[in-house]
């Protein structure tokens, strides 16, 4: 989902960081199993690395700021495309931002065509920025985030769905829009307690977050309603995940002993770009 997200709030941190430090080019990068994403660019229009010469990979696997003065003395980046080609970066300089529960997202980035060092206060600097990324994902997350399922909510779903989709029309890729009812809650609330209710809701979320792929889009879009976008679809394999999370509550009912089924109904609806 980090790759969906918005840029414009993220481009006025570049662009302050730009100024802030007198630097031609200054960016935020996501880094996620060797894929790097760049979020916000002040300064070239497209950068191209491979993740084993990411600057910014190498920064988000540290815990603090990371500095080359001079990557052409620095045999981890002297061939680099980004330091040998037309960019000719010198000097580089980021420090990496983490989500809410500590796990390491990407790095606020800073660059220049000439070598130099990097002060004291102008490190703390750039940490400070770096946090003030921090806040603004937390805060997307907020509102965009289902408290109880911890899956996307309504207004989560709609946003990361239309890039999805948007994607999906600049590729010509098929995609199908799943909406899963659950059956029976307001029932398990009236007999059993919303505590019930409420675990229903979080097994029956967990259940679609297993079944499908972490590229999906997923969200609670009401009560008991739900939501799963799936991209690069077909029939055939959008009725075989449906079918694996039937069975994947099956077996979670064997083991839990619990006195009801968790049921649920499913509609379909395909999108096909041409």
């Amino acid at each position: 989902m980090l790759d969906s997200l918005p840029e414009e709030r993220l481009d006025r941190i570049t662009r302050i960081a730009k100024g802030l430090f007198d630097v031609p080019i200054a960016l935020i990068t996501l880094v996620d199993q060797g894929h790097q994403s760049i979020k916000s660019l002040q300064g070239l229009e497209e950068l191209e690395t491979t993740p084993d010469m990411s600057f910014c990979a190498h920064a988000v696997m540290g815990s603090g700021v990371f500095v080359i003065p001079d990557a052409l003395e620095d045999e981890r980046f002297r061939e680099s495309p980004l330091v040998t080609g037309e960019t000719g970066i010198r000097f580089f300089a980021g420090y990496p931002f983490e989500s809410s529960t500590g796990d390491k997202l990407g790095a606020l980035c800073i660059m220049d065509q000439v070598a130099r060092d990097l002060r004291e206060d102008e490190e703390a600097a750039l940490r400070d920025l770096a946090n003030v990324v921090e806040d603004e994902l937390a805060a997307l997350q907020l509102i965009t985030v289902d408290e109880l399922t911890q899956i996307s909510n309504r207004r989560g779903f709609e946003l990361y769905s239309s890039y999805a989709l948007e994607m999906c029309r600049r590729l010509d890729e098929s995609a199908a829009l799943i909406y899963l009812t659950l059956g029976g809650l307001q029932q398990i609330n009236d007999d059993l307690g919303a505590s019930e209710g409420d675990l229903t809701l979080k097994e029956f979320a967990l259940a679609l977050t297993k079944t499908f792929r972490i590229c999906d889009v997923l969200g609670r879009i009401d009560g008991d309603g739900f939501a799963v976008l799936v991209t690069g679809a077909s029939e055939e394999g959008t009725a075989s995940a449906v079918g694996r999370m039937e069975q994947l509550l099956k077996d979670r009912e064997i083991r839990s002993a619990r006195s009801y089924d968790i049921q649920f109904s499913v509609e379909v609806v395909s999108f096909n770009p041409s």
